[in-house]
């Protein structure tokens, strides 16, 4: 029996559907050695050396492996292709006592049956430059992590943490909301004329197609500034001029243009063009790519190359050419050339495994699978497909007797070309045609007050492609690092799924920026990765590397513990309120997740009240967090036996141990208004209640972990006609929650 080790079941389970009998594949689900977390895990004096455990929820996993090593006659190892892939195969032959040099290792870029055939036929040995390169940026990591958050608990607040690009990416965010605090709106003024070609018989053509918007873009031959017209005052006097002008064609251009198709996506203009067409966020766009990769649907992920494959181009011009037409086939493959400097995560852009394989015809992928495919599938078909061709015409209208003249632009798509397939926004204007000296007749001038606008805050797809311009992570690492923030509650999402940042942001990164400067400078995170890089080239032994970068930061680590006071990094500000508890006057600090009031006699009154988003007491909070301290003031840790109370967290009221950190145990509250008062359809037994998770909402049976059944609506307490399923409320009125049925009650 040949046994091959992948990263994922699902992997697993569409490479077994490809390979015959003499094969058994298995699952290490991810890595299966991590660092101990003792000491940091790694032993600074002894050159660095990582100091790795097999961790509890792996142990059993990794017995079942280690008996299926001992009975295999052939042992390979097929993770992923990048060097997070090639570090799980290396802790593989560590932790199962494989010898490296008798194991297979083989890298496929898409699962398919023929890439896994012949990824067999071409096995190697682990590359161990590539797992120090790993190697070298989780010990880094590590050490930036482990030494810098301490000190964050003990000079602002406890629970916070600090990495070597977390932080840069904080500082981006910050530093763009710094402009948008400091913007000033400039007002402006526009001004426009509507007009229309005069018939044969000199009289107006009033009709949609035969209007011309033109925009005053020249005064006395110079080509208008947008600030030019300030006020209201100005543009008065203009328009005034202007409706007793005489309206005449000066110039009439027309120029054919072309479109040309994008790219093929990269890791970074996936997760930036899923962001900005399906809402995705960086982390949901990974975790559906990781999907489609692993059912064998589109090629890895993880790229930073534009490069499609011989066969792919050869396939996708035939499709192309059956499917469209010839005139939407090209008659040379368009070939593509990587930008990105040292591109190195894998040889091809993320394409789909079959051209053939339409959006319309695939089965078994859920919603936004199907909608990621659907992105995917066009974009790499669309980029070996012609240009659209467009007709650009530019009129330009003199305003006779006056000092002013117009211009309208238009644009007709003559051959849309690759937009057939690639549907990118391409507005279309029509114009009527008009030669020079032709006069018009003026039907309306209207003037439009315009202020400029602050810059917007970063979405994902901003803050991927400005990380991307500095070199600062890697494909891997862009989505990680805004779902790492956002955790860390450092950001939290705008009304448009924007990243704002909290308070706490603000403090973390000054603090930074001003003791810091190498953690949260760009240039120098950038100048690490590429060394981290050339690791994996070879250039660099990983212990020296590593080194250079500790021995400096630890030294000023210490040199600022004793500096820094944290009554000057976290100021207190002092109110009226007073300790309904003690009367001592109340203070206000800054916590993890904002601004609160706490009693100026702590630790002897750990009294500490909510404020609400305009900075006052929120007394109705504050009441129902007392009411709730009262109710389990006698609630003991069921793990140490210690008093339990009432703390107020992210996501609402939880019960914690007053033993942390020695015991880490909190339970959640679930009150009687969480109720719904629906009995639980599958056990018969619990009660369907309301929870909050880190996704949000939902519902489920409060006689968890006996029975998971759960809801992601409120369900109404009625049952489907059809099947019998419960209902579940929706915007426009309920629909069954079984997603078989299908049953829905419109309002």
């Amino acid at each position: 029996m040949k046994l091959i080790i992948v990263e994922s079941p699902t992997k697993a389970k569409t490479i077994t559907k490809f390979l015959g009998s003499g094969y058994q594949i298995e699952s290490s689900f991810g890595h299966i050695r991590d660092l101990e977390k003792k000491n940091k895990g790694i032993d600074i004096e002894n050159n660095f050396k990582p100091k790795y455990i097999i961790p509890e929820k792996c142990e059993k996993n990794v017995a079942k492996l280690r008996a299926l090593v001992k009975k295999a006659d052939e042992i390979i190892l097929a993770p992923d292709e990048d060097r997070e892939g090639e570090a799980i195969a290396w802790h593989l032959t560590e932790a199962l006592k494989i010898d490296p040099s008798k194991t297979k290792r083989i890298v496929f870029h898409e699962i398919t049956k023929n890439a896994i055939l012949e990824a067999l036929e071409n096995p190697r040995k682990v590359d161990m430059e590539m797992v120090n390169a790993q190697q070298a940026r989780r010990v880094l990591d590590r050490l930036v992590g482990f030494e810098l958050s301490p000190f964050l608990w003990k000079k602002v607040t406890f629970g916070l943490s600090a990495g070597r690009v977390q932080s840069v990416a904080l500082r981006l965010v910050i530093e763009r909301e710094e402009e948008i605090r400091a913007f000033k709106p400039e007002e402006y003024w526009s001004i426009e004329a509507s007009l229309s070609k005069l018939d044969e018989a000199g009289v107006s053509e009033k009709a949609a197609t035969k209007t011309i918007k033109a925009r005053l873009n020249k005064i006395k031959g110079e080509t208008l500034d947008k600030f030019a017209i300030k006020d209201r005052e100005s543009a008065e006097k203009i328009t005034a001029k202007l409706e007793k002008a005489e309206y005449v064609i000066s110039d009439v251009n027309i120029k054919q243009t072309k479109k040309n198709p994008p790219r093929p996506f990269t890791t970074s203009t996936l997760q930036q063009t899923a962001n900005r067409w399906l809402g995705f966020s960086a982390k949901q766009t990974m975790i559906v790519a990781q999907k489609l990769y692993e059912k064998g649907h589109i090629t890895y992920m993880r790229t930073d190359s534009v490069s499609l494959s011989d066969k792919f181009l050869t396939d996708a011009k035939k499709y192309l050419h059956n499917s469209l037409g010839e005139e939407y086939a090209l008659i040379k493959p368009r070939i593509f050339k990587t930008k990105s400097k040292g591109a190195q995560e894998a040889h091809e852009a993320i394409r789909p495994t079959d051209v053939a394989q339409n959006p319309d015809t695939i089965k078994k992928l859920d919603k936004n699978q199907l909608r990621l495919y659907t992105l995917i599938w066009q974009r790499s078909l669309a980029s070996q497909m012609p240009e659209a061709n467009l007709d650009n015409t530019i009129i330009d209208i003199e305003a006779r007797n006056t000092d002013f003249s117009f211009r309208a632009n238009g644009q007709i798509l003559k051959f849309d070309g690759y937009l057939k397939i690639y549907p990118e926004k391409s507005k279309e204007v029509e114009l009527p045609i008009v030669k020079k000296d032709e006069v018009l007749e003026l039907h309306e001038i209207t003037k439009d007050q315009h202020f400029t606008k602050p810059p917007g805050r970063y979405s994902d797809a901003g803050l991927v492609k400005v990380l991307e311009q500095y070199g600062i992570g890697r494909p891997s690492t862009y989505a990680p690092t805004i779902a790492t923030i956002e955790a860390r509650n450092y950001v939290v999402r705008d009304e448009q799924k924007k990243l704002m940042p909290t308070e706490i942001a603000f403090t973390v990164t000054n603090l930074l920026k001003n003791h810091f400067q190498d953690i949260v400078n760009y240039q120098f995170t950038a100048d690490m990765e590429e060394r981290l890089d050339s690791i994996a080239e070879g250039k660099h032994k990983w212990q020296e590397v590593i080194k250079s970068f500790y021995e400096p930061f630890h030294k000023n680590l210490i040199k600022k513990d004793k500096e820094v006071n944290k009554k000057d990094i976290m100021p207190e500000e002092k109110t009226k309120e007073i300790c309904e508890k003690c009367k001592y006057p109340m203070i206000i600090k800054i916590g993890r997740y904002g601004k609160f009031l706490a009693c100026s006699n702590y630790p002897e009154c750990k009294n500490v009240k909510n404020l609400n988003a305009n900075g006052e007491v929120d007394r109705e909070k504050n009441e129902e967090l007392e009411n709730l301290r009262q109710k389990y003031g006698t609630e003991t840790c069921d793990k140490c036996g210690e008093k339990m109370i009432v703390k107020n967290g992210k996501f609402g009221p939880f019960l914690a141990c007053t033993a942390y950190p020695k015991c880490k145990n909190i339970k959640s509250i679930e009150e009687n208004n969480n109720s719904t008062g629906i009995k639980c359809p599958k056990c018969g037994k619990g009660e369907i209640v309301q929870k909050r998770s880190k996704r949000g909402t939902f519902y489920a049976c409060d006689a968890y972990p006996d029975c998971k059944n759960a809801f992601y609506s409120k369900p109404t307490g009625e049952k489907c006609p059809e099947c019998k399923s419960l209902m579940i409320e929706t915007k426009n009125g309920s629909k069954c929650s079984n997603k078989e049925c299908g049953h829905k009650n419109e309002k």
